[in-house]
């Protein structure tokens, strides 16, 4: 697995995936930034967010249910000196489909966080990490 990160500006940077896609990165205006893209310590949350869901949609397809939708809203906390880390990282699934079994979501969601989802492992090794599950039946 490859990445590029080249300096644009000021604190822009362009990120480059080995798979082709790219993103902007900023800092806040505050740093020197324009507000332009996402923070890079954002981008760990989304890609924390991203492996982890990406695995709780793949496992319940597997276990045949009827999975509808399901996103992760994710909150940290960093230390409050250098190197500001993530501390704490609370993670709330929201899972909908009609007649979910609330059981095998719970299993879906603990499989990622403990088996799967690499950015969960590595980062659950100077962070807690909890979480959160609601199913949602749809209207």
């Amino acid at each position: 697995m490859k990445a590029r990160v080249t300096w644009v500006e000021g604190r822009t940077f362009l990120g480059e995936s080995g798979s082709g896609h790219a993103v902007v990165m900023d800092g806040a205006p505050e740093h020197g930034g324009r507000n332009l893209g996402v923070r890079p310590m954002e981008m760990l949350l989304l890609g924390l967010g991203g492996c982890t869901t990406f695995d709780v949609v793949m496992i319940l397809e597997k276990a045949r249910e009827p999975v509808a939708d399901c996103r992760v809203e994710v909150e940290a906390e960093r230390a409050e000196t250098d190197p500001k880390v993530f501390t704490r990282i609370r993670m709330r699934y929201i899972v909908s489909g009609r007649g979910l079994d609330r059981v095998k979501v719970e299993r879906a969601v603990a499989l990622s966080k403990e088996k799967y989802c690499s950015a969960s492992i590595m980062l659950g090794k100077v962070a807690e990490i909890t979480a959160e599950i609601e199913v949602v039946e749809p209207a």
